[in-house]
């Protein structure tokens, strides 16, 4: 048995799987004073609570976790690696733990992977974490030297679903051009070759605005908003990162409100939500041109691609590239699972951090 911990801001979820096959799912909303008492601390602080959540719900279940064969969970920001299922190791969670590269739930991962695989004593994983970066140099360089481009992304599901599309289509990944759509609270747009995730748009700085996140945007006038307002760093993060977007725009990061607006003809929501798929469908026309037009696919996924009016718009604006496939939601849990099967099963190995 198979346990797969993928933990958000507000909530950890997690799954057991007999193989591939999931037996159980939950979805551990954390209480918000639990939340707020760690608050303006490091994520680690809230690695005890979120790993009670999980052991009372298994708990609850009669499952007990001396019966696992493996744990993985959500990588988090780490150092760039490449793609694979990694051990989990001393030095992994000693990264984790400085957080060079940012604060993030995605960090408790390992930690709770670790925890849960100590009293079965087996292995820890994480598989695909946000830093995956398979980049040429040239990719890298943004136009100002010192300020080079980050590979951070929605590796995870972007790698499962590219695999998942090669495994039904009957050929190898490697041989296989794919523009991949991730439509999540943050979007990335990612060009596929050669079995590499070749280029992609850090959902953080660059790429489409989604529902919270303001994507790309003009450097002069952020530059003059910052210094003319006098932002801390922190503050202009949140304005970015968790407060643009169609957020910013329109009040709400709910895609379902903004759906019910147009349909209540609301012309300003009208107009953000045509800006936000005009935006996704330019950078998917950028990353087509990265694979010089050699395109086999595109793949739309994330949890925005269940939305029949996003999705099927998309469709309809990208199937000039090539034919048009969705995986709606993210499927995370399932992603973890493949990975540490793969190396269990002797598929692949487990890669060292």
């Amino acid at each position: 048995m198979i346990i797969a911990v993928n933990p958000g801001s507000t909530s950890t979820k997690f799954a057991l799987f007999d193989d591939a096959d999931p037996v159980l799912e939950q979805h551990v909303t954390h209480p918000d004073d639990e939340l707020e008492a760690c608050r303006g601390r490091p994520v680690l602080d809230q690695l005890q609570l979120r790993l009670d959540a999980i052991l009372s719900a298994l708990a609850r279940h009669d499952f007990e976790p001396r019966s696992l064969t493996a744990a993985v969970g959500r990588g988090g920001l780490l150092r760039p690696l490449a793609s694979g299922t990694y051990l989990v190791t001393d030095a992994m969670l000693a990264d984790l733990r400085a957080a060079r590269r940012g604060e993030h739930a995605s960090n408790l991962g390992a930690f709770l992977a670790r925890r849960l695989a100590e009293p079965a004593g087996c292995p820890a994983f994480i598989v695909d974490p946000v830093s995956v970066d398979e980049w040429d140099e040239v990719t890298r360089l943004s136009g100002l030297h010192g300020l080079d481009r980050e590979c951070l992304s929605h590796a995870l599901n972007t790698k499962a679903v590219a695999k998942r599309y090669a495994a039904e289509v009957g050929r190898p990944y490697e041989s296989l051009g794919l523009v991949v759509v991730h439509l999540g609270s943050g979007i990335s747009v990612s060009a596929h070759r050669d079995g590499r995730m070749v280029d992609v748009t850090n959902s953080r700085e660059e790429g489409p605005f989604s529902t919270e996140r303001a994507g790309t945007v003009p450097v002069m006038q952020l530059v003059e908003k910052v210094v003319g307002e006098g932002l801390s760093m922190e503050a202009a993060e949140s304005m970015l990162f968790r407060e643009g977007g169609i957020h910013s725009y329109l009040g709400t990061r709910d895609l379902r409100e903004v759906e019910r607006q147009v349909e209540g003809g609301d012309d300003r929501a009208h107009l953000v939500l045509r800006a936000m798929l005009y935006q996704i469908r330019k950078e998917a026309g950028a990353m087509a041109a990265v694979l010089e037009g050699r395109v086999d696919a595109v793949l739309l996924t994330g949890g925005m691609a269940r939305s029949e009016r996003v999705a099927g718009a998309l469709m309809a604006d990208l199937s000039w590239i090539a034919p048009v496939t969705i995986y709606p939601g993210e499927d995370e849990l399932r992603a973890l699972a493949e990975g540490a099967l793969r190396v269990l099963q002797g598929v692949e190995p487990a890669l060292q951090y």
